[in-house]
């Protein structure tokens, strides 16, 4: 308010009144208010006098999509190490680029908690770097951001664990689907998966056919049944090439699953013809004999939720970065190539 009042030439009781809508005020006056107040992104906050002898006892938590396994997972893990600690939740699902901007252009959580936990957003930096408007701690929790705390996986170790284990097995042409990034917001995990697969080919003496790589559609709304469509068209316009591929690395589990349910109908069979291997290791991993690279999304929640209350009570961090590690699980989904490769789809 104090800013305001300096850019407008007002005084602090003057400005305070156009903020709140009193009168008093003229309408050319309270125009060049809100004009200000706009251009430094101030927020009205209805609880400003009630927050600023102390804190709110809430953390808000900010989700792309909360109709995914991941997700959900790691909400339900912050939540419980908050619950614990008698510290409320609010939730904000971001989950298409139009929420995500109006999110980040207007704050709301601002003054409303004391810590921010952002989980596995892909935000542009731009809208990224108003989070340092709202005067709160924040933590990362499934990637990074800035400098913020983290806990989080590596992702290219990730994708160099999935390609080397299928390479392992013989498989010299491996195919890559993975969802593309939401509208002007670049997404590390996908980026660093990515980046893996190519850096465990390369180092392999093996070339990256860029025609095995396919992106999908970004999930948002519907769930994995929005993206069986994506993926029954990426498996046409693989095995539609004249040297098909032998194996799957699918980003997540979710994207494996389906992928398997659309190989099957198309008469092709796992691992026999086609060996399929994900990320995750979903709950439904197991019922579906996935072998999977399984990282530990209850733990990332947690941590990130612990380190909120290290900060919350003054306590440093020994650690900002926190990088927890993944496993290889082992299931029935990939053998070693067929003697002559795959088929090609009907």
């Amino acid at each position: 308010m104090a800013d305001v009042a300096r850019v407008t030439g007002l005084s602090l009781s003057s400005v305070s009144r156009a903020l709140r809508g009193a009168s008093g005020v003229g309408e050319e006056t309270r125009r060049r208010v809100m004009e200000a107040a706009d251009q430094l992104s101030y927020v009205v906050s209805p609880e400003a006098s009630r927050l600023a002898g102390g804190s709110t006892g809430r953390v808000a938590l900010i989700v792309p999509m909360i109709d995914y396994w991941f997700y959900a997972a790691m909400v339900a893990a912050i939540e419980r190490v908050l619950r614990e600690a008698e510290l409320d939740v609010l939730l904000y699902h971001v989950e298409d680029p139009v929420e995500r901007r109006r999110f980040f252009e207007q704050l709301p959580a601002r003054r409303k908690v004391d810590a921010v936990i952002m989980i596995a957003l892909p935000v542009p930096d731009e809208e990224a770097k108003r989070l340092d408007m709202m005067g709160v701690h924040i933590v990362v929790a499934g990637g990074r951001l800035f400098d913020h705390p983290c806990v989080r996986i590596d992702d290219v170790e990730v994708g160099c664990t999935a390609t080397n284990h299928l390479m392992r097995l013989g498989h010299h042409r491996i195919a890559m689907i993975y969802p593309g990034p939401p509208e002007g917001a670049p997404w590390a995990p996908v980026r660093d998966r990515c980046q893996g697969y190519r850096d465990a080919l390369t180092s392999s003496g093996l070339e990256v056919d860029e025609q095995l790589m396919v992106s999908l559609p970004w999930p948002g709304a519907g769930g994995t049944a929005a993206m069986a469509p994506h993926v029954s068209s990426a498996i046409d316009r693989l095995f539609s090439l004249r040297n098909p591929p032998t194996a799957l690395f699918a980003f997540s589990d979710e994207l494996a699953i389906t992928a398997t349910r659309m190989l099957l109908r198309a008469h092709m069979a796992v691992p026999e013809q086609i060996s399929v291997i994900g990320v995750d290791d979903h709950p439904m991993a197991d019922l579906h004999d996935l072998t999977t690279v399984r990282q530990p999304v209850a733990d990332q929640g947690a941590l990130a939720a612990r380190m909120v209350l290290d900060l919350l009570n003054g306590r440093s961090l020994t650690n900002r970065d926190v990088v927890l590690p993944t496993q290889l699980v082992l299931r029935r989904s990939v053998a070693p190539p067929t003697p002559g490769g795959a088929c090609t789809a009907p």
